[in-house]
């Protein structure tokens, strides 16, 4: 399927930018003179992403995908082009902004487009390609971030500029293959647009989101954040008062959470968000503070978590293709998830490399199996012509959990970090081998020329310089790599205690999205596509306002009326018989050959009789509940 290289490319896109940027802001940062901006250029981001994404989906709904797709894609390469001239980190911010109202279209549409074209059962084979994709940018993003991050110029422009650049020839090509080859049939669904339900979802998320990025700095309870949670909480309230209005125009309906499938799903979604963005936040940390990893290594470090997640999900996806089974799935995946985070919560500063990458190896095979089951699993409970919203809003409440998620760890790994530090290095500074460290420390002449390392060491010999030793360590954890093995080792023992209670948190969390994904009802994966499953219901309409419209009018044997009904047929006659039939003389209809062999183009109302026989031929009870339109379609 050649329109399933340009969906892979968007999400190549969108999915890339995110690892990417988070290995190079340090450098940008320094290079704007704007470091203590950088989390703006996070935070703007991810605002936009995440607020677009559920009016993308409703939009698409209405309108169609491929518009909305392209305009991703122009956005997405506008704002990547502009951020790669920004002067200021604020300037940057912004672009970055532009760049997330592409994004919040790339990832959602293009798992809308794959339930547009195939059945749930086909679908779970190629939504395993998406994933692997966001697995592999995971793994390529820091590299290749590193990699342009440490270069001083490259073709006149200074290497960091490149993150954002490349993004350009790539979305191009995106852009030209979606363009060539996304050509769905839609017919437009009249229906309000929910400005109101947009208005307070921007009310409501931008001060939550920025609070969650910003909360650690600010601190939590400062006058900002309370002022962030009070203002985002009258928002999400708004949202809510306003969707129970607008009712099945809203953006997110409201009755799509009597669905125990979807409401189950959500809420599990928000719970995975959390533990897997937690844990793809924390390892790379690890990584590189325990371990002295540059930003590039522990991205390859991150490979066992990649295959992991790329092989669950593709096994999963064939035997659902298979069989239709989906349900077991999340379950196994969240039991997987849980083993895996208890077990890193056990590792330590010592811990081999291999016993910890075996452990992320299980996590990724946890992840792997929900992520594209859940997806399908509210694709699966929404009628075909509500499938972009249900893509939309599964990806949207994962997208809150993740970043729920990131800054609840985070805090929770810098409010702790310091206690852990301080409690390793007493227990170190006794021994006989950390004072002997020290003492030649203080002597190295090549030590010395590192104003930071050497600050810390001098910070030790002098109990009352400690504190200081400890704070500056929190502030820039690279420095521990550049102090001697001795010295450097409770502050690494003290980070892994750190996280280690990250990650046990992290499997409370899993354990309770293993408890709630119990409750998921048995799921039957329905065996068409979102178009033919729409073609079906439409012709199901047909025959029954067909069928009325006999029944009021005119028995089986009577002449057919020349009346029009409402949705443009002729009361009493098939849809072939209309487009020959003129006055009261009436002929047989020619076949679709025919008519394409005059020159003429296929009428609508004989494409739709093509399809419902093309379905009834598939076992599908499609047709026309007259008899007489029956034989018309064959």
């Amino acid at each position: 399927m050649r329109i399933l290289y340009g969906l892979l490319m968007g999400m190549f896109l969108a999915a890339l930018d995110q690892t990417i940027v988070s290995t190079a802001i340090r450098t940008i940062g320094d290079d704007l003179h704007g470091l203590s901006a950088q989390a703006w250029v996070t935070t703007a981001y991810l605002i936009t992403s995440t607020i677009a994404t559920p009016l993308y989906g409703k939009l698409s709904d209405m309108f169609g995908r491929r518009p909305f797709y392209l305009f991703a894609i122009v956005t997405f390469i506008i704002g990547s082009l502009a951020c790669s001239f920004a002067d200021t980190m604020y300037q940057l911010a912004a672009f970055r902004a532009i760049q997330g109202i592409g994004a919040g279209g790339l990832m959602s549409l293009a798992l809308a487009i794959i339930g547009d074209i195939l059945p749930p059962r086909e679908r779970a084979k190629y939504q395993g390609y998406f994933l692997a994709v966001f697995g592999t940018t995971s793994v390529l993003g820091p590299v290749i971030g590193g990699f342009f991050a440490e270069q001083s110029s490259i073709l006149g422009l200074t290497g960091w500029r490149w993150v954002f650049l490349i993004n350009v020839p790539l979305g191009i090509v995106a852009f030209m293959l979606v363009a060539r080859t996304l050509h769905l049939h839609h017919e437009r669904r009249e229906a309000r647009v929910d400005y109101l339900g947009a208005a307070a979802l921007v009310i409501g998320l931008v001060p939550l989101l920025t609070v969650a990025e910003q909360g650690r700095t600010w601190g939590w309870d400062s006058t900002k954040s309370i002022a962030c949670f009070v203002i985002g909480i009258i928002g999400i309230l708004l949202f809510i008062a306003v969707e129970a209005r607008m009712k099945d125009d809203a953006l997110i309906p409201l009755r799509i959470f009597k669905s125990r499938a979807i409401s189950v799903t959500i809420v599990g979604s928000i719970i995975i968000g959390m533990a897997m963005f937690g844990a793809m936040m924390m390892l790379p940390l690890y990584m590189q503070i325990v371990h002295g990893a540059s930003p590039m290594k522990s991205g390859l470090m991150m490979l066992p978590l990649v295959l992991g997640m790329m092989s669950a999900s593709i096994i999963s996806g064939q035997i659902t293709a298979r069989t239709g089974v989906i349900r077991i799935f999340p379950i196994i995946g969240t039991a997987l998830l849980s083993i895996g985070m208890f077990a890193l919560s056990h590792i330590t500063a010592d811990s081999e490399l291999w016993v910890v990458m075996a452990f992320m190896l299980l996590v990724g095979l946890g992840l792997g199996n929900c992520m594209q089951a859940l997806t399908l699993i509210v694709q699966n409970a929404v009628s075909p012509r509500e499938i972009g919203m249900a893509t939309s809003s599964a990806t949207f409440f994962r997208q809150m959990g993740g970043t729920i998620g990131v800054a609840v760890f985070l805090s929770m790994l810098f409010s702790t970090v310091g206690d852990r530090i301080k409690e390793n290095m007493t227990a170190a500074a006794a021994t006989p081998e950390f004072k002997q460290a020290l003492q030649t420390a203080l002597g190295d002449k090549t030590l010395m020329a590192d104003k930071e390392a050497y600050g810390i060491v001098q910070g030790l010999a002098n109990p009352k310089g400690g504190g200081a030793a400890l704070n500056s360590v929190s502030e820039d954890s690279s420095v521990i790599s550049r102090l001697p093995k001795a010295i450097a080792h409770p502050f690494e023992a003290g980070f892994a205690d750190a996280m280690d209670h990250v990650f046990l948190t992290a499997m409370g969390i899993s354990v309770l999205g293993f408890l709630v994904l119990l409750l998921l009802p048995k799921i039957e994966l329905r065996t068409q596509s979102g178009m033919a499953a729409a073609a079906a219901a439409k012709s199901k309409a047909e025959g029954e306002a067909a069928a009325a419209a006999s029944a009021n009018g005119m028995d089986e044997g009577e002449a057919p009326s020349t009346t029009r009904a409402a949705d443009g047929h002729v009361s009493g006659t098939s849809p072939a018989e209309e487009v020959v039939g003129t006055g009261s003389a009436w002929c047989a209809a020619p076949t679709i050959e025919e008519i394409a062999a005059d020159g003429q183009p296929v009428p609508e109302a004989v494409h739709d009789a093509e399809v419902r026989v093309e379905l009834r031929e598939q076992g599908e009870d499609v047709a026309h509940k007259t008899p007489r339109h029956r034989r018309s379609d064959d």
